[in-house]
């Protein structure tokens, strides 16, 4: 971290939303622009700042402000020049002159804390005095902000988004409970809200500072990917955290139940702490669940058995025995699970159900999670499909406002709803559905169970499979299509827990042998570069080929895999904007990735004049403009949507040249290259390597050796994921 002391030379250009500005200051060597979030700064003003010094591809040297410390004058000739700066609105030289005189060294004391005493001074009326006292004060709220989080190693960009979040009495608010930080400003862990709360006077053994950190833990424990937490494990970690005793932990949780913000229920064997949050939404969907496996729906006057071999007759192709229950089981079922690996005939299916229902003059629509696998559903049936998102319009809603989701999301009025890709739809967006959807309409849900969980809470496919209370269809037969193809044969072999087939000739599927990870990122970096393009001169390096890996953290992790890639991909260019954030360069040409729900960014579509709100969760898209003066990026999604973020919300998109396995879900590649190395066991396990080896349609390269390979296919274990929704219904079915 680098400081430099100066006085404002002059104010180059200020974005009045978001305050980023860009000022030339005059240090006692030189004149250095500075650039970064100070929405109060004027000419004149003199700084203390710490940041950075960047080098701009177009503007040259600049200075990246991190934090900054107004020097406050205090001779006379100082403050009269200070206010005469233009610095608050209303005071020019004369009138600063006037104050000046009046107050003498006093004067900025008395207008910290008496700036109605200004009537006092003969020549100023009530509208400058009105003026100034409007412009004094909201320059001073929003500098009392940025400095109080400063003094908490809280950035000014952060500080701004907290400002963005809660408004003038963030402060306030923060000082009545700082650990809010946690729940609502991301990048702000329990140590930052714990530091201010202890410099507040919050003892360590306060019940307040307990019940807050029992409800971190909780949250931060459900953003894993759980509904509840173990007690014993709540326990465990309060203890740890908070370092406090066992007696303290228990009357933290104690006095949380009394609040009505946890609760504690029996889930088989376990001691299942609750957010009330997520025990209604479990509660939400296991009624819904129900009612659709328990209600009786009017019998539909057809043939079955005709319209099968009609269907069978027009897509010359004849269903297995499997698919045939699974057609059936559509019509004579209100809700039926249909799950199978890739070349199984799931889209098969999906076409004969729907054409049947569709010759009954029945209306069906069709969904998934991601704007990908509702784009492929189109692709593959000729039909509309919609994402989740669109289908409920959830637009306007923050992440955490589950509430407002599942209350005022459309209804869904058709007669029949097929969902598709339905392992990653966590347990709220499965409520927001359920709770949609209209008496008498018909479920049809299709997803491979053996894929990974959701990456928000729940593990809803499998929980509604494992409850044995709807009608579930397994696929486990490979059709002539599915034959050819080594991707699809491996994917099965690895799920069984046998050795992939490598490397043989014609294949679609193999293994370059690396022996380190320098020599891995060298072939990783050839293969999307050169060779696979000039292999195929289709695949685009950027948009076709993706490399997926296990973790972010590591040589091999996708945080450094960006880094290299984008260096050959999309360099360094004299002419080509660049923002930095946080160590991450965004450049115009960048593939990108949305890692977080957002429901409230606006988008708009060029080509419809088409706008919205929401952004979401693996949306993958391209930095099309980089705005030095308003200071934001603009992403062109692959749905069409383009969207303009500010510097506050950049922490939600990341560089997608390398995307995690978890994050490709519901999304399908030309080809995918994954780099084979060893990570934690836990991580490094079947269902991993699986899910990444079936987000490809034409190609896999694995880069690595085949022990890394064998170590994978061997390891069946997983990180157990806590959810009651199985329990739930069945002790609901079996009473």
């Amino acid at each position: 971290m680098v400081t430099i002391e100066g006085v404002v030379d002059s104010v180059v250009f200020r974005n009045e939303e978001n305050g980023y500005t860009i000022c030339r200051i005059k240090s006692e060597k030189e004149i250095v622009t500075v650039v970064g979030s100070i929405p109060y700064i004027n000419e004149g003003q003199e700084y203390k700042i710490d940041g950075e010094w960047t080098v701009h591809p177009k503007f040259g040297k600049q200075f990246k402000l991190e934090t900054i410390c107004e020097i406050i004058p205090t001779t006379t000739s100082g403050i009269e020049k200070y206010l005469a700066s233009g610095v608050i609105e209303g005071i020019g030289k004369v009138t600063a002159k006037k104050i000046v005189d009046f107050f003498g060294e006093e004067t900025l004391k008395i207008m910290d804390n008496s700036i109605e005493r200004l009537a006092e001074i003969p020549g100023i009326g009530k509208k400058k005095i009105d003026t100034i006292t409007k412009s004094y004060l909201e320059q001073r709220v929003t500098k009392d902000i940025i400095m109080f989080f400063q003094a908490y190693g809280i950035t000014v960009n952060m500080a701004m988004k907290i400002y963005k979040r809660f408004g003038a009495s963030c402060i306030n608010l923060v000082k009545d409970n700082p650990y809010i930080l946690t729940e609502y400003i991301s990048g702000i862990g329990f140590k930052t809200a714990d530091a201010i709360a202890k410099s507040l006077g919050v003892e360590k053994d306060s019940l307040f500072r307990i019940k807050s950190g029992i409800s971190y833990i909780i949250n931060e424990f459900c953003a894993m990917g759980n509904t509840f937490i173990p007690l014993e494990k709540l326990t465990a970690k309060g203890m740890t955290l908070l370092e406090i005793s066992n007696e303290k932990m228990d009357e933290g949780i104690y006095e949380l139940i009394l609040d009505g913000k946890i609760k504690i229920e029996q889930v088989e064997e376990v001691a299942a702490v609750y957010n009330m949050s997520y025990l209604y939404l479990e509660m939400s969907v296991t009624k819904k669940i129900i009612e659709l496996a328990t209600t009786k729906y009017d019998k539909l006057s057809l043939d079955i058995d005709l319209e099968v071999r009609n269907f069978e007759k027009n897509a010359e192709f004849r269903l297995a025995q499997s698919q045939r229950e699974a057609v059936e089981g559509a019509f004579l079922n209100g809700i039926e699970v249909i799950t199978g690996g890739p070349g199984t005939g799931k889209t098969t299916i999906i076409n004969c159900i729907v054409s049947i229902f569709e010759n009954l003059g029945l209306k069906v629509f069709m969904a998934a999670p991601t704007g990908r696998a509702a784009k492929r559903m189109a692709e593959a049936t000729g039909r509309e499909a919609k994402t989740i998102h669109r289908l409920l319009e959830i637009g306007k809603y923050n992440e955490g406002d589950l509430d407002e989701i599942e209350n005022e999301t459309s209804n869904i009025e058709c007669d029949v709803l097929v969902v598709d890709e339905a392992s990653m739809i966590d347990i709220s967006l499965m409520n927001a559905l359920l709770k949609a959807m209209q008496l008498g309409t018909r479920l049809i849900i299709v997803g491979d169970v053996d894929q990974l969980p959701s990456v928000g809470p729940g593990n809803v496919l499998r929980d509604i499979i494992d409850s044995e209370a709807v009608k579930v269809v397994r696929l486990n037969e490979i059709f002539r299509q599915g034959q050819e193809s080594m991707i699809v044969q491996n994917a099965h072999l690895i799920n069984e827990g046998k050795m992939p087939i490598l490397n043989s000739k014609n294949s679609d599927f193999y293994l370059e042998r690396a022996a380190d990870s320098n020599i891995m990122m060298e072939k990783i970096i050839g293969l999307v570069k050169t060779r696979l393009p000039k292999f195929n001169k289709s695949w685009d390096s950027i948009k076709d080929i993706q490399v997926l890996s296990p973790m972010r953290k590591g040589d091999m992790g996708i945080d450094n895999l960006n880094i290299e890639l984008q260096k050959v991909l999309n360099p360094k260019g004299k002419e080509k904007a660049e923002k930095e954030l946080r160590e991450v360069v965004f450049r115009v040409g960048d593939k990108v990735m949305q890692i977080k729900n957002n429901y409230t960014l606006e988008w708009y579509k060029k080509n419809t004049c088409e706008e919205g709100k929401g952004v979401f969760n693996g949306d993958v898209g391209y930095i099309t403009d980089i705005d030095e003066e308003k200071n934001t990026v603009t992403v062109s999604f692959e749905d069409d949507k383009v969207v303009e973020y500010e510097e506050a919300d950049l922490d939600e998109i990341t560089l997608a040249y390398a995307v995690t396995i978890h994050k490709s879900q519901g999304s399908e590649f030309p080809v995918v290259v994954m780099p084979m190395f060893m990570g934690p066991p836990l991580l490094m396990n079947r269902n991993l390597l699986y899910t990444g080896i079936t987000r490809a349609k034409k190609l896999v390269v694995l880069v690595g050796n085949t022990q890394v390979v064998e170590f994978m296919k061997n390891n069946n274990r997983s990180f157990e994921r806590y959810s009651g929704l199985k329990w739930r219904i069945r002790e609901i079915i079996h009473m």
